[in-house]
């Protein structure tokens, strides 16, 4: 069992920190939020006064920030993971979802510093996180996610290698954009189904064995009611929030500017989502976008 220092105990960090404990790992964790610090504790965790507290001694060092100019801070500044680990040589994992030049830089800076590093972001919102359901979307060298898969199996369910450093966050960009233009589409039908007269269990039972099944209607269908378990049944409770769709494909329309790729539905979706946030429902899950595309029918 390894001993893991763990930075960034949110909606999604402290329950993954939790099912390392729930696995053998020994992890210290640290978190600006004392209540998350006191909640590893009760999960028989340790809790760190500082970020280099948390690493020290560590083999593996994992990271769940915001965004990637928190992760640059943490791992780049003077007296940052990289600088008081760099004579221990711990594995890096971030598991931040970051832009790609972002991952890159930390860890080429990391790798010039003798440390192996990944980036790591996930997919499954707070119920896999939870569970130990995630799937991991994961780059860097073939060594170094050797040396991480066993940490990451504690955590999720499904681990994909996608290729060298920067690969998993342009891998988990891609995912998102795409979830999020799929969702309008859902979204889009079953407001139209309704306004045509039809039930929507029956066209939710219908779809889910035709050609436009997804993930996004028959296991989160954004139509309330169709699908107990999620989170349209619950007032869109958070799931996945509105916000972090809205982060993920902005940074998914910067790395498309960037390389010249033409993303007309993601840009579109893009401005439902910022009007979904601008109306003051950026908290709710993401599929809350139903509810503002049915508003604007009114």
């Amino acid at each position: 069992m390894a001993r893991i220092g763990f930075i960034g105990l949110g909606n999604m960090g402290l329950p993954m920190a939790a099912n390392l404990v729930k696995a053998g790992h020994s992890v210290t964790g640290f978190d600006l939020n004392t209540n998350a610090l006191t909640a590893l504790a009760q999960a028989g965790g340790q809790a760190a006064g500082s970020a280099a507290e948390a690493v020290e001694g560590a083999e593996v060092v994992i990271t769940m920030l915001p965004a990637g100019e928190h992760v640059r801070q943490v791992y780049l500044n003077q007296g940052g993971l990289i600088d008081v680990t760099k004579g221990r040589k711990p594995l890096l994992i971030d598991c931040s979802t970051i832009d790609v030049d972002s991952a890159r830089t930390v860890e080429a800076e990391a790798s010039r510093a003798g440390l192996s590093m990944l980036d790591a972001p996930v997919s499954g919102g707070t119920a896999g996180a939870q569970n130990a359901t995630l799937t991991f979307m994961v780059g860097g060298s073939d060594q170094a996610f050797a040396r991480g898969k066993p940490i990451l199996e504690a955590m999720g369910r499904n681990i994909f290698h996608a290729g060298g450093p920067g690969a998993g966050q342009a891998v988990k960009i891609c995912n998102n954009m795409m979830l999020a233009i799929n969702m309008v589409g859902v979204a889009e039908g079953f407001i139209l189904a309704e306004k045509l007269g039809l039930d929507w269990q029956k066209l939710h039972a219908i779809c889910a064995t035709a050609t436009s099944n997804s993930w996004a209607l028959s296991s989160y269908c954004p139509a309330p009611g169709t699908v107990p378990t999620a989170p349209s049944s619950r007032d869109y409770a958070p799931g996945f929030m509105a916000q972090l769709m809205l982060k993920d494909v902005k940074l998914s329309q910067a790395a498309a500017e960037a390389a010249g790729s033409p993303t007309p539905l993601a840009a579109q979706a893009m401005s439902f989502y910022q009007a979904v946030c601008d109306a003051g429902d950026g908290a709710k899950d993401f599929s809350v976008v139903f509810r503002w595309l049915a508003g604007q029918g009114r």
